[in-house]
């Protein structure tokens, strides 16, 4: 029998808020080793793992990211952390970062040793060793600047990984994975359709980043002023606007960047 620690989505309550007032939480108990130690050993025990919830709350980043983040207020009532405790979720992210990272060097041309380096530089320094800087970055700065008073309950490293790897899941899908589809018929040519298609791509991932990331903090009830993840969004849609009228699309630049890397 697979062991679920999450509910299922039909028992999630019903709200029209977008996430529910944070009470009544457990205080923590366990420290930040053992939750990892925890974490991390349970990493390779697939049948520990429920797979079915992680997919859902990927599709549901897409639809309705509110509703992912109250399971987080659940697992804080029931087990007092924020943060993960089951890894499936990695798990799934990892394997689709595999495999549309294989399609989009597929796409570029790129031989089978460039492809196994190209997917080596992803997984490792784009996923891992960016995921890890975002997160402790943002983890430094919920915790300096944002908490309502500094004898609050530090924000979890865990939680603010987690938030960054549900932020990243709808970027690295629409960037390595429907743009594939687009790849030869629109966006290997040139003109401005190509850049307006290749450049909105990167526009909606970055909203979708910023504001996953915003809905994460914001749930957080040590948490004051999250909206300041959403402060660059003026400045993106400047950017947007001039790389349309420059010409600069993107896409390109990303692909251009990616061979010279596995040269």
């Amino acid at each position: 029998m697979k062991y679920s620690t999450s509910p299922t989505p039909t028992n999630y309550p019903r709200s029209t808020s977008p996430l529910p007032a944070p009470a009544n939480y457990q205080p923590t108990t366990a420290s930040a080793a053992v939750k990892r130690y925890k974490y991390l050993r349970r990493l390779f025990k697939f049948n520990q793992m429920d797979f079915e919830f992680a997919a859902w709350q990927m599709v549901y980043l897409f639809v309705a990211p509110q509703k992912v983040f109250r399971n987080f207020n659940y697992r804080k009532h029931t087990k007092s952390q924020f943060a993960r405790d089951d890894p499936a979720f990695l798990v799934l992210l990892s394997v689709w970062l595999f495999l549309s990272s294989i399609c989009f060097a597929f796409a570029m041309g790129l031989t089978t040793g460039q492809t196994a380096l190209f997917v080596l530089y992803v997984v490792f320094v784009d996923f891992i060793g960016a995921g890890i800087m975002m997160s402790t970055l943002f983890w430094y700065v919920s915790n300096k600047y944002l908490r309502t008073e500094q004898a609050s309950p530090d924000v979890e490293w865990g939680y603010a990984f987690d938030v960054h790897i549900n932020a990243f899941f709808p970027p690295l899908s629409l960037l390595h994975g429907f743009q594939i589809l687009l790849f030869n018929n629109v966006l290997v040519h040139g003109g401005f359709l190509s850049c307006l298609v290749s450049n909105t791509f990167w526009l909606a991932s970055f909203i979708y980043y910023l504001y996953i990331s915003f809905l994460g903090y914001s749930n957080l009830p040590m948490i004051k002023n999250a909206r300041i993840f959403l402060l660059p969004l003026p400045v993106l849609l400047v950017l947007y606007l001039t790389t349309l009228l420059a010409g600069w699309n993107l896409s390109h630049m990303l692909m251009d960047f990616y061979h010279y890397r596995v040269l």
